[in-house]
């Protein structure tokens, strides 16, 4: 599999340092296929990794898109910390940069598409925007006018994926991605999916502010300022900052924060980390500015938020 298969290092300073460390996992493709694109079946890609990442079961994010139809029982998945239920005939979609953890499979079957971003044309890519953005749905539920279709044509992809040597390689790299694309493009027809936006069309800032949000769920940990993130774009403050305002009507700082602060609330609250380790995760200098910064915008210190969410249950 094309799947990086680091652990977390573990450190020998205390519990809050080793929970810190998610690892991010490379595309890393089979041998003799550098193309960005892999096809399998959920039961053949488990009884492959059965000691990874889920015996036992941790915490990890990638770098490129995992896709699953399940076609048979129905499949549990931690995506950004909320574990989602996938029935049969719906498709799970885990985005670059997702925190995502997965449960065994136990009866459930399907099929399992993992791409590198860089797969796609420009032009899919652009009609797409909606479909790979970070924001978009984790589950999809397909009208039943493409249900089949849909199937149909991942099963055409697994048999085209297992073709290699059948025909010359450019070809068979060639009819994998079209097939990929036009999956893809009948799944953005979801109901789940707002097609407004890029599916539409799309603009420059546009563009720009979906790849921030890609840039920003690689990077948020480490990188806090609107220059550290059009630096990796490739474009000016001023640009990004116009795309933010113009796709959310706030700041990129403002965005940056909200990020940071929404891993803080899911770690303190359901991940049961304490605010040192927390602070760690996520780029403080000093456990003391974490705390003004969490009660700057929730009115509430990072143990009396834990507290609160241990006897309320959420």
């Amino acid at each position: 599999m094309m799947v990086d298969k680091r652990h977390p290092r573990r450190s020998a300073g205390g519990r809050g340092q080793a929970q810190a460390a998610v690892p991010l996992y490379g595309f890393q493709p089979p041998v003799g296929t550098p193309y960005g694109l892999e096809v399998s079946t959920v039961e053949d890609f488990f009884a492959e990794h059965d000691d990874w990442p889920w015996n036992p079961p941790r915490p990890g994010r990638a770098t490129f898109h995992y896709l699953i139809l399940v076609t048979e029982g129905e499949l549990l998945h931690d995506v950004d910390h909320v574990t989602r239920t996938v029935a049969c005939g719906q498709w799970l979609w885990v985005r670059p940069g997702h925190a995502q953890c997965w449960h065994p499979p136990g009866a459930a079957r399907g099929l399992f598409i993992l791409f590198a971003p860089d797969v796609l044309t420009s032009d899919a890519a652009r009609l797409l925007a909606p479909l790979t953005a970070h924001e978009a749905p984790a589950v999809l539920s397909p009208y039943p006018d493409d249900a089949a279709w849909l199937r149909q044509t991942a099963l055409q992809l697994l048999d085209e994926h297992r073709a290699l040597g059948r025909r010359r390689l450019d070809v068979h790299h060639a009819l994998r991605r079209s097939l990929l694309e036009s999956l893809l493009l009948r799944l953005a027809n979801s109901p789940d999916v707002t097609t407004t936006g890029a599916l539409e069309g799309g603009t420059g800032r546009r563009v720009t502010y979906a790849r921030f949000v890609d840039a920003l769920e690689l990077h948020f940990r480490e990188l806090h300022r609107a220059a550290d993130y059009a630096g990796l774009l490739g474009c000016s403050v001023r640009t990004l900052s116009r795309a933010a305002r113009d796709a959310t009507g706030k700041g990129v700082r403002e965005v940056i924060d909200e990020r940071r602060l929404l891993e803080a609330r899911r770690l303190l609250g359901d991940g049961g980390w304490d605010a040192r380790a927390v602070a760690v995760h996520l780029g403080f200098t000093d456990p003391a500015n974490f705390g003004r910064f969490f009660r700057g915008h929730t009115g509430l210190t990072p143990a009396a938020f834990a507290a609160r969410d241990e006897r309320t249950g959420r």
